[in-house]
């Protein structure tokens, strides 16, 4: 019997209308709205999520806590991209929700039971992809490299985590392969703690050590040894060179030495998509090795066992962006927090290599000098009293001996022919005094390119009649000559032999191995098959006479790039330098002894304090905001600054360098320098300062950079 029969003075409507209301009642609460979700549920567990946005400035510097919906709850985990509103102030509350401000992207860190923020939460807006790609590793290195460079962590994770790709991230990535063979010593047998190295990383070993790699084309497989090694070991590995070129060649050495699929390329050559795709294989364990340029210095290997830096003296290792660190200096960081090994290689040796060595946190890896007479060219001087000397090759700008070297060069192969700067006359100087030619309405360069009339290089008023203002002599001579006007030089005296040029608009990365002559500025040089029979370094001089500290560091490193392509002296390569020949950096290339250079120059470092003895950071911007800045930052008692001195003005419409002041006004700059220890002390003091600067302004011209590359 149903209910109605046995309540007969009951009847169904008060029960049917209690139903339409809740139905009614429920439909008024939101399932989900996006952006706000006001009045949504929130999750039952763990309601709470701290966000690091996308917020540069040093005063956001921190984490945000976000409330969330309990339809986000599932896809809202650690690690995974969000959007948030953010800007929202405290009068913008309803409901016991904040809500307003303006919709940025960040990353989810954790999940937590409750907030240390006691006001209202806003709801995080949308959890962009359910890929995890922040890890605790990653994050706590983003942290680390901040707080070092005087930085945010919002900028360092710009840099460290690609920008997604939907169709990357929907594609599922390679199953792992199983760990390979240890691959055999090959060349490393030629160093006398090679093998031992190799065996050490193929053990689970954590070696450190600064690696004077010998000249020749075997570096890059050297390095895929190290690498199979590693690998051999069940670990990971992350390779970090200068640019494509390079890191194509280690590409190609691995691919030989560990066969396809066992390692990533992460290079801006492979565009966003693949470049994703292929951080996200790496991210997610199926490739366990990484070479790559500057950004790969993030790259979240799995059970980091080795972190490599090839030529860690290229100006390509700093990042141009904010922070701006330094490739070496961030996998040194990752080498101590993972305690994994560590190696710095390259053909010359740096400042900053030499105190590793020194310190006794990295081994010396070096052959034997036999070894090194059997790899390198001969090296030949040519210094200015014998161009002074030699009235045709003077005004040639080579002396007999670099002719002759061509000539016998190009019976067996190619000749390469670096030259410090390209184009075709960049600068001029007086021919008698060496004075600089400069405009006398603004003062900038005079030029003649392409063998037009002389004319400034800012201004662009001619100087049909200039005249040294030292000497009063009205002849010029070519300062650095460029690229072009070498390559038609050497075209005219030798017409039967191809010309073949590579700088900065066009770089060759081989040449075949016949009889040519390759004219390229530094850094461009391709490589030739079966190395070079002969080399010419020109202007010498003008590479050593730069107003900088590392001048006789950078130009001995160019110089020994160049060289290394070079056949050995038992084969016949000679190399011709035109510089001084009894200058500090010129008899390191004699004696093919960058190390000891390196040394030297450490010890000078140290007795003037310059770096990387001390710590510096460098305060740039108008000089009442430099003034303030330093005058409210609590630098550390050891702190010394000085200057502040004024900064070129860079003219309207003229070329700017990144880190130039705005065009026509005038900023100055202060160094900091403290003694080691204090180097984060004095990072946090700027960067303290700073953000309350920009906290009282709202925005703030001045600029930090800790460890600048240049400081004159």
């Amino acid at each position: 019997m149903s209910s109605e029969k046995e309540n007969p003075g009951e009847t169904a409507e008060p029960e049917q209308l209690a139903l339409i209301r809740e139905t009614v009642r429920q439909a008024k609460v939101p399932r989900a709205k996006p952006r706000t979700w006001r009045g949504a549920a929130l999750a039952k567990e763990l309601p709470v999520a701290r966000v690091v946005v996308n917020k540069g400035s040093l005063h956001l510097d921190q984490f945000f806590d976000y409330a969330v919906p309990e339809e986000l709850d599932e896809a809202a985990q650690p690690g995974v991209r969000v959007r948030v509103r953010f800007g929202a102030g405290a009068h913008q509350v309803k409901n016991g929700r904040r809500e307003g401000g303006r919709l940025i992207d960040g990353f989810l860190v954790e999940r937590r039971a409750t907030s240390d923020y006691s006001g209202p939460l806003a709801a995080l807006a949308d959890v962009v992809s359910p890929e995890p790609v922040l890890g605790p590793d990653l994050l706590g290195l983003a942290r680390a490299v901040a707080d070092r460079y005087a930085g945010s962590l919002a900028d360092v994770l710009q840099l460290a985590v690609p920008p997604r790709s939907a169709r990357a991230e929907g594609r599922p990535s390679p199953e792992p392969l199983p760990p390979p063979a240890v691959p055999e010593p090959g060349s490393w047998t030629r160093y006398e703690r090679g093998p031992a190295f190799l065996d050490s990383l193929a053990r689970g070993g954590t070696p450190r050590a600064v690696w004077n790699a010998l000249p020749g084309p075997h570096w890059a497989e050297e390095i895929a040894r190290a690498v199979g090694a590693t690998l051999a070991s069940g670990r990971g590995a992350l390779v970090v060179v200068p640019d494509g070129r390079a890191a194509g060649r280690v590409d190609a050495a691995l691919t030989s030495v560990l066969g396809e699929g066992r390692h990533a390329l992460l290079t801006a050559d492979a565009g966003p998509e693949k470049r994703y795709a292929q951080w996200l294989a790496v991210r997610r364990g199926a490739v366990r090795a990484v070479v790559g340029t500057r950004a790969a210095m993030f790259a979240p290997v799995r059970d980091l066992g080795l972190v490599v830096i090839w030529d860690d003296g290229d100006g390509s290792h700093s990042e141009p962006h904010a922070p701006q660190p330094h490739a070496r200096e961030v996998l040194l960081l990752r080498a101590a927090h993972d305690r994994c090994a560590f190696v710095l290689g390259s053909t010359g040796c740096t400042v900053e290599a030499a105190q590793l060595v020194e310190s006794g946190w990295a081994k010396a890896l070096l052959a034997g000098r036999e070894q090194v007479r059997r790899a390198a060219p001969l090296i030949r001087t040519v210094g200015d009293g014998e161009l002074a000397r030699d009235e045709a090759a003077r005004a040639a700008r080579l002396p007999s001996l670099a002719w002759q070297t061509v000539r016998e060069g190009l019976k067996t192969g190619p000749v390469l022919v670096q030259v410090p700067r390209r184009g075709y006359v960049p600068r001029l100087a007086c021919e008698r005094c060496r004075t600089p030619a400069r405009c006398r309405h603004c003062a900038g360069p005079l030029e003649a390119p392409e063998q037009q009339e002389l004319h400034c290089g800012w201004c662009g008023r001619g100087a049909a009649d200039w005249h040294c203002a030292e000497c009063g002599s009205h002849r010029l001579r070519a300062q650095v000559v460029g690229a072009r006007r070498t390559a038609e030089e050497l075209g005219r005296a030798f017409p039967a032999v191809p010309v073949r040029t590579s700088g900065r608009d066009h770089i060759l990365d081989t040449v075949p191995g016949r009889p040519a002559l390759v004219v390229c500025t530094p850094g461009a040089e391709p490589v030739a098959e079966g190395g070079y029979a002969a080399a010419l370094l020109l202007d010498g001089w003008a590479m050593l006479g730069r107003p900088d500290l590392r001048a006789g560091e950078e130009a001995l490193r160019r110089w020994i790039d160049a060289a290394s392509l070079v056949r050995g002296q038992p084969e016949g390569g000679t190399v011709v330098v035109v510089a001084e020949p009894t200058l500090r950096p010129v008899q390191a290339l004699v004696r093919w002894d960058p190390v000891g250079h390196a040394q030297r120059e450490l010890a000078e470092r140290a007795e003037l304090g310059f770096p990387p003895v001390s710590r510096m950071a460098a305060v740039t911007g108008p000089p009442e905001a430099v003034e303030g800045l330093l005058a409210s930052a609590g630098l550390p008692a050891d702190a010394e600054v000085l200057g502040p001195v004024p900064l070129p003005v860079v003219r309207p419409g003229g070329p700017r360098r990144p880190g130039d002041p705005p065009p026509g006004e005038q900023w100055e700059r202060a160094l900091v320098r403290v003694p080691p220890g204090s180097g984060a002390a004095l990072a946090t003091a700027l960067k303290q300062a700073r953000a309350a600067r920009m906290t009282r302004g709202g925005g703030d011209p001045v600029r930090i950079r800790v460890d600048p590359p240049d400081i004159g």
